[in-house]
């Protein structure tokens, strides 16, 4: 990395402190959020999303799905902001995520759930942003000012906060635990060394990221920063797509980052590395052996720690690449869409 740290890094670097200050921030909405869903318990989730914020609300939908058994969409805008049709959303609960909470697709989703009878809520870092104001509960990231085009520090409060609902709604003990020690474990997370997929990755044209469970999430987070920040094509699938077409792409110059779960999941993942392998793929797995990893502490709070392993990978590919960090070409910090 450079001389002159890049917002990127300082960013991603006080992610632990972001955390460990979100739960205060979170507590009194948190529980009127959470009183109001056991008062009138929604029979599904509508999110809405884009960018990392998107993979975020992938990431919630697992945790929704895997521990309170309610299923969970994603909401397209433009049904709201170019059909203007009202979906039928009575007693049901609409979240939205974004860091900014200014993009108009967003607001005006919103403004449809509410007027159909949902309950919206947001998790959101700019609290006083017109998608806080539209929403009837906000959820604050608590992530502080972060001026990198790339988000980092959004990214994973943003994932905290999912970890934080779903953990009150479900009332999962051993989950609350985790979230206590993930300040810790992420800045953990940041010691680790991925440099031994530095020059693939730095040398690649295209690469795959996969994921399953908790991973999911983690793995098209990946593919996104390496888009954002290097300029090259990455795609993520979970592991059970991949193998529905995509790994006829699989060749010796295409890497592989595989973001292994550590819960079930896992299982069928090391059998398609363990496949990708013998097809002459350059795997790269976070299992200790290629790719270190934290020791195992519980599945949901483990995903997060791997993002933040993986930041400091993505910002030394760039600048092997020539690429800066903090000026992604064609991009900018809030993208308003309609």
């Amino acid at each position: 990395m450079s001389h002159t740290r890049a917002h990127m890094e300082t960013e991603w670097q006080e992610s632990p402190d972001a955390i460990r200050r979100q739960r205060d921030s979170l507590a009194a909405p948190l529980a009127e959020l959470l009183q109001r869903l056991r008062r009138d318990p929604p029979n599904f989730v509508l999110t809405c999303a884009r960018g990392s914020s998107a993979h975020a609300a992938t990431f919630g939908k697992h945790l929704v799905e895997r521990h309170l058994g309610i299923p969970v969409g994603a909401f397209a805008p433009n049904i709201a902001t170019i059909y203007q049709q009202r979906l039928k959303l009575s007693g049901q609960l609409f979240l939205t995520v974004s860091q900014s909470g200014k993009s108009d697709d967003l607001v005006e989703a919103v403004a449809m759930a509410k007027a159909a009878g949902a309950l919206t809520a947001t998790i959101v870092n700019d609290t006083e942003s017109p998608l806080a104001r539209a929403s009837d509960i906000v959820l604050p990231m608590a992530a502080g000012p972060e001026l990198s085009v790339a988000a980092t520090k959004t990214f994973v409060t943003s994932l905290s906060a999912w970890l934080h609902l779903v953990a009150g709604w479900a009332e999962l003990d051993a989950l609350r635990g985790a979230i206590e020690r993930l300040p810790d474990r992420l800045a953990a997370a940041m010691r680790l060394d991925w440099s031994p997929a530095l020059q693939a990755l730095s040398e690649a044209t295209s690469l795959v990221s996969l994921g399953r469970g908790p991973t999911l999430a983690i793995a098209r987070e990946a593919a996104l920063k390496l888009k954002e920040t290097s300029n090259f094509h990455a795609e993520a699938f979970s592991g059970a797509e991949f193998v529905h077409g995509p790994i006829a792409l699989i060749e010796a110059s295409y890497p592989v980052l595989l973001f292994m779960p550590t819960d079930q999941a896992a299982d069928g993942l090391r059998v398609l590395a363990a496949d990708l392998r013998r097809k002459n793929a350059n795997v790269f797995m976070t299992d200790n052996q290629d790719l270190p990893a934290l020791a195992p502490d519980h599945p949901d709070t483990d995903a997060v720690c791997l993002i933040q392993s993986f930041y400091p990978l993505a910002m030394r590919v760039a600048q092997r690449r020539g690429t800066d960090v903090d000026l992604p070409r064609h991009l900018q910090k809030v993208t308003l869409t309609r």
